[in-house]
């Protein structure tokens, strides 16, 4: 294996106290009823437009819906590494590629802007190439972002696998013919992931150490 391509929120960074965080300040500032972190959790992966719907009673139908995602965005952004961190282990995994001269990128459904700003804040030079949700590239599980960062890295798919924590996850490295990595300590749990056809388990960063090493 010569790259990896990672999801972000609850595969490299456990995100969702200032995700919950800016979906409150938004839902609160609108006159509607805050929802708990929990809940949250089980709206993410889907981009932020999708997450605001989501946590409106009328969803996209909401006449407030544009005010709503509005506030979310601008709070999201001014306060996205308040209590975010890495997952255990994660530093420790992606200095251990480096090292080994192993490509990384990101890609999220998180907006792009708030997608490159934490990857340069946490990871540096860890991660190479960081892409978010942006105009002209279809989000995941649509395989137009692999496929660009598979240009980015200039290795066929064969060499590179995915790794994240959710069911778009395994219908993106499916949909782009990749290997997935589906990583157990993010926001869904292990037996939603095999129930969604999760076939390469990781309880852990250091997991994917061994799966490389094969």
């Amino acid at each position: 294996m010569k790259g990896i391509i990672f999801d972000l929120d609850g595969t490299l960074l456990n995100t969702i106290g200032d995700l919950a965080a800016a979906v409150n300040f938004s839902l609160k500032n609108n006159g509607y009823r805050e929802l708990e972190e929990k809940t949250i959790k089980t709206y993410v992966g889907n981009g932020a437009r999708l997450l605001i719907a989501r946590s409106l009673p009328d969803g996209f139908k909401a006449d407030d819906y544009d005010k709503c995602f509005a506030d979310f965005s601008e709070y999201y952004i001014e306060n996205c590494m308040v209590k975010t961190v890495p997952y255990d282990g994660i530093m420790e995994l992606l200095e251990e590629l480096k090292i080994r001269g192993i490509k990384t990128a990101v890609l999220s459904n998180k907006p792009d802007r708030a997608t490159k700003l934490l990857c340069r804040h946490y990871f540096g030079d860890f991660i190479e190439t960081a892409a978010g949700e942006r105009q002209g590239i279809r989000k995941k599980p649509d395989p137009a972002g692999i496929y660009e960062i598979l240009k980015i890295f200039g290795l066929p798919k064969e060499d590179v696998v995915y790794a994240g924590d959710s069911e778009v996850d395994i219908m993106t490295a499916r949909n782009s013919s990749l290997a997935c990595l589906s990583c157990c300590w993010g926001f869904k749990p292990k037996e939603f992931l095999i129930e969604n056809g999760a076939e390469i388990l990781m309880d852990k960063p250091a997991d994917l150490l061994k799966y490389i090493g094969e």
